[in-house]
């Protein structure tokens, strides 16, 4: 286990876990997984008084906030279908859980997470969601840059692409924080609140 500790004011921050993006085929687990992962971790944040941050992301129906830069992946159009941006339904239904919407691959970009988080006096946070790659690393990596500690739930995310989380996971994550399972989180939760 490489996991040292979690500081008092631990939030749980999960990723893009939304109806459209959880229905996704995702590597190396399916998105039902990763959400069932993230429940079981939110349940147990939840059962300590600790903050679960339900991250999204969603645009404007004509796109007009949607990030403008030129890329070489050509960028979908933005006829998303119903409801592709609602929280699914196993993360859902906590009114003390934090929602925060953003329109960039980081959820710290342009949101005010990072408000919201030093005004409950986070020092650390623990990651899980899609995709691995993007919104979850985006994420690890401004988080780390504003000072948080990090912990990344592997176990608790998925991309699209195999390789890509394994960089990340292998690569970059280290650098960031420190990784664990779903269940040593949890136990080490239990263990410093016990």
């Amino acid at each position: 286990m490489s996991l040292t500790t979690l500081d008092p004011r631990t939030a749980l921050v999960a990723i893009d876990l939304q109806n459209g993006i959880v229905a996704m085929p995702t590597q190396p687990c399916p998105g039902p997984e990763v959400v069932s992962r993230t429940a079981e971790l939110a349940d147990a944040f939840r059962s300590h008084g600790l903050p679960v941050v339900l991250v999204r992301v969603s645009f404007a129906a004509d796109g007009a906030d949607a990030v403008p830069g030129r890329t070489e992946r050509q960028a979908r159009g933005f006829a998303f279908p119903e409801g592709w941006d609602v929280i699914v339904d196993e993360l859902s239904g906590h009114p003390g859980d934090i929602r925060v919407t953003k329109h960039n691959w980081s959820a710290f970009h342009g949101t005010d997470l990072d408000v919201q988080l030093r005004r409950r006096g986070i020092t650390q946070i623990v990651l899980t969601g899609i995709a691995t790659s993007i919104g979850v690393e985006s994420t690890a990596r401004d988080a780390y840059a504003h000072g948080y500690h990090v912990t990344l739930a592997t176990d608790a995310m998925a991309d699209a692409d195999a390789e890509a989380h394994a960089n990340s996971v292998e690569r970059i994550f280290p650098r960031l924080g420190e990784t664990g399972t779903t269940a040593e989180i949890v136990e080490l939760l239990a263990k410093t609140r016990g």
